[in-house]
This record gives structure tokens, sequence and C-alpha cells, in this order.
């Protein structure tokens, strides 16, 4: 019984919109794009990015982007949220960087009490763009395709709003693997897994 619940459930986010917010994260500038998904109908909301001083220190810098976000967040009410994987290049330093960056793209909706999924880089460019090596201008021209009333003036809301596109045409099979994870699960942990994710279910 509790499978055709969930059957249903699932059944019926594909016939409502789902507003879903993208976030591309950077410690100088963090990308955002919101969407709407009714099954495979995909109409664009909003995007912008986020920026900090590079003149502060850094807790002062995910400071502005804490609050930024979270304005975002407030003001057009996603339902659900995608944010980029790290990407870990040679520069530690720069890697660091976005890690603390995307840190709070994480916090920030999860504090909403929103569900979020992390997409590798790879995967949303394949996603959007038929190729998992695509560069920013390809992206930018199928997000335009998908999205013909997109407006973007930076690299990183485009970014931001393939996020959100990789998450619409995912979200399906991520809902039935977080079920199928919770009715495989076992060990100590797996009760307190199902009851987090029973949460962001609600």
């Amino acid at each position: 019984m509790p499978y055709r619940i969930d059957a249903l459930k699932e059944a019926e986010t594909m016939t409502t919109d789902v507003r879903i917010l993208g976030i591309d994260p950077g410690l100088r500038r963090t990308g955002w794009g919101l969407i709407t998904a009714r099954g495979s109908k995909l109409s664009y909301l909003a995007c912008g990015v986020v920026t900090s001083d590079g003149d502060l220190p850094l807790a002062l810098r995910l400071r502005e982007l804490h609050e930024g976000l979270t304005r975002i967040v407030t003001t057009y009410t996603p339902d659900e949220v995608s944010v980029e994987e790290t990407f870990v290049n040679k520069d530690a330093q720069a890697t660091l960087k976005l890690g603390h960056a995307r840190a709070v793209a994480l916090l920030v909706p999860a504090l909403a009490g929103l569900p979020v999924a992390e997409y590798a880089a790879n995967l949303v460019k394949k996603t959007v763009a038929g190729n998992g090596h695509a560069e920013k201008v390809q992206i930018q021209a199928m997000v335009k395709f998908l999205l013909p009333k997109a407006e973007f003036k930076l690299a990183d809301a485009a970014d931001a709003l393939a996020i959100a596109i990789t998450h619409a045409s995912h979200r399906g099979a991520i809902a039935l693997d977080r079920r199928h994870a919770v009715a495989v699960g076992g060990g100590p942990g797996a009760a307190r897994i199902a009851a987090a994710l029973a949460r962001l279910d609600r």
C-alpha cells in the first residue's frame, strides 16, 4: 500500500507545476535560475547572480552569499532545489573556496526545509546539450532553446538554469531511487535516513 501511495504522489507531481531553483555555486558569483516544470514542459521564471565583495574576509563573503540566496528562496518560494557538485581542479585553494560557496548553496535551501539534489557538471552538460564536455556557449544556446523567454547576461545564470533543467529531467528517477533505498535499506542508520527522506517528501 505505501508504494501505491508513493506512485500516486509521483504521478501527481508530473501533472502539476513544480518550481525548481538551480544554483551554480561560486565565491565571487553564485548563479541562480528558476523554472517551472510540468511533466516535460518547462517554463522560465527568473535568473540572476548573487555576488560577494572580494575585498571582504571570507566569513563576510559567505554571509553575503547566504543572505542573497536566502532572499531568492524567500522571494520565489521554490519547491525543489538543485546544486552543481564541486569540480576539483589543480588549484587546491580555488577548489576550497568553491567548496565554501557550495556549502552555503546547500545550507540555505536545507534550512528552508526544501529537498536538494546535486548534479555533476558533466551530467548537466550531457542533459542540456547532449555532450558531457559541451562548451559554455553551447550550454547557453541550448538553455535559450529550451527556455525561449530566458534572459541572462552572465554565464553563471545560464549555468544555473541548466542545472534546474537537469533536475527537471532527472527528478522522477531520483524519487524512485529514494524510495528504493528506503525499501532495501538496513543497518543502524536506515531508520534515520528513512525519517529524513520522509520529511523531504512532505
